[in-house]
């Protein structure tokens, strides 16, 4: 069987925008725009849609942070306001992600310290941010009401919804006008279902992108692409509840034993190879966004990208 072209595919991808400026109510520098697309990855001169970005992910607890990512920056992860501000300085990603690992901690009742956390990375840096919040269903409603008050206006993309609990984030994001991961464990029919359960309480699917969770390389990626194949080529044969832009992130790929065991001067080196041989292949199974915790990824990622968009094929680790 031969590769679709443009012309055979019924169905395109939304559009998903995240950032605003001043003159739209925020304080970014500029706002991003993913998806578009009405074709498979890299086809077509241009490529249909818009070029997959490259976000930098930070926290607001280093000590559950990933050592490679952490001894990367040194102790400038111990002031998030300021780790936001290297990111935006010295990484120059497409977007900034905040992780509020903060959470995650046992017994937590810093409510107030979420809002001028975020408060904090907004002043820092002017990039669109994506901000995650709890995984705590039992403060998941507070956590992102607070992030989404400190945000409003600036049209952030917040996560994580899923199945079991989807409502708290969705109604933060449709309170302060902000846009929503929707995150499945790799299998295409609960993603679907989760994009439905979201336009079901009024999230217009032009304000969801879809997180299909990704495996490290060797240690369940492969599996992670093939279902994000197959959510691509649903949405463009017309299945509108699957068209809505990837995002990935494989937050395990820091932290596989190659890594985590690595030393000397190889460290720094096979970690950002260990993110880049994930994430650069995830933008042709699909993913519109992609986000790395180490630094030396970033520019890595952004070169390749921009070299496949424009045809040559050319860049690499």
């Amino acid at each position: 069987m031969g590769i679709s072209t443009l012309s055979e595919w019924t169905g395109q991808i939304h559009e998903l925008v995240i950032g605003a400026g001043r003159g739209e109510g925020g304080t970014r520098s500029h706002s991003v725009r993913v998806g578009g697309e009405r074709d498979l990855p890299y086809i077509g001169t241009p490529p249909s849609g818009h070029m997959p970005l490259v976000a930098y992910e930070i926290a607001d607890d280093p000590a559950l942070w990933p050592a490679a990512a952490t001894r990367a920056v040194g102790d400038i992860a111990d002031d998030t306001g300021a780790w936001a501000a290297y990111a935006e300085k010295e990484c120059r990603p497409d977007l900034v992600r905040l992780s509020l690992t903060s959470t995650r901690r046992r017994g937590f009742s810093e409510l107030s310290g979420i809002q001028q956390t975020v408060e904090a990375v907004l002043q820092a840096t002017g990039l669109p941010l994506i901000i995650e919040g709890s995984n705590d269903p039992g403060i998941d409603s507070e956590v992102f009401l607070k992030i989404g008050e400190a945000a409003e206006g600036e049209r952030v993309l917040l996560g994580i919804a899923e199945a079991g609990r989807y409502r708290s984030v969705a109604a933060a994001a449709m309170a302060y006008g902000h846009a929503v991961i929707a995150q499945s464990p790799i299998d295409i029919n609960l993603a679907k279902q989760l994009n439905i359960l979201l336009r079901e309480i009024g999230l217009p699917p032009d304000r969801i992108a879809i997180d299909p969770y990704t495996g490290a390389l060797g240690y369940g990626f492969e599996y992670s692409y093939s279902v994000m194949e197959r959510i691509r080529t649903a949405a463009l044969k017309g299945d509108t509840d699957l068209a809505m832009p990837m995002i990935c992130s494989a937050p395990d790929s820091l932290t596989v034993k190659e890594v985590r065991e690595a030393e000397g001067a190889d460290a720094d080196r096979i970690a950002v190879a260990w993110e880049y041989h994930t994430l650069l292949p995830a933008t042709f199974a699909g993913a519109a966004i992609v986000s790395v915790r180490h630094p030396a990824t970033v520019p890595l990622l952004k070169r390749a990208i921009a070299s496949f968009w424009g045809g040559t094929g050319s860049g690499g680790a």
